[in-house]
């Protein structure tokens, strides 16, 4: 017990090195459709976010997809146009871990795999099963 008196939360940066790790272990065919996509990690989603989505308070939302998805013609990139991005939000992350029996690792999964598979358009049972692959 004495071991987890010493232990302090993720960082930014402890949460971008679980973000590379998650997306590491998607499968192959996966990530190679995935070319381009950034993945950001911020503590929180800024106003506009939270506004545009609704967000009552910036626990609400744990990521997010912005960018034109493969499903609505986002294959080819336009003069001008911003790179398709994934964010994390860390602190709503943790916060959702430490009300779940989940692993941190999981959860990061998840969220990545989720925000990624709106950028494919993706159903629900096919991010499962890529979450799943993941292991």
């Amino acid at each position: 017990m004495t071991a987890l008196a010493n232990l302090q939360a993720p960082s930014l940066d402890d949460f971008e090195a679980l973000a590379q790790d998650a997306y590491a272990r998607l499968p192959e065919e996966f990530r190679a459709l995935c070319e381009g996509v950034v993945i950001r990690v911020e503590d929180f989603p800024d106003d506009e976010t939270m506004r545009e989505m609704g967000c009552e308070t910036p626990f609400d939302l744990l990521g997010l997809f912005r960018g034109i998805g493969l499903a609505q013609g986002g294959a080819m990139m336009q003069t001008g146009q911003f790179p398709n991005m994934v964010w994390l939000y860390r602190r709503p992350i943790l916060d959702y871990w430490a009300e779940h029996e989940e692993t941190l690792g999981h959860i990061v999964t998840h969220v990545l795999v989720h925000e990624i598979g709106h950028h494919f358009g993706l159903s629900d049972e096919d991010m499962e099963a890529i979450e799943a692959a993941a292991g």
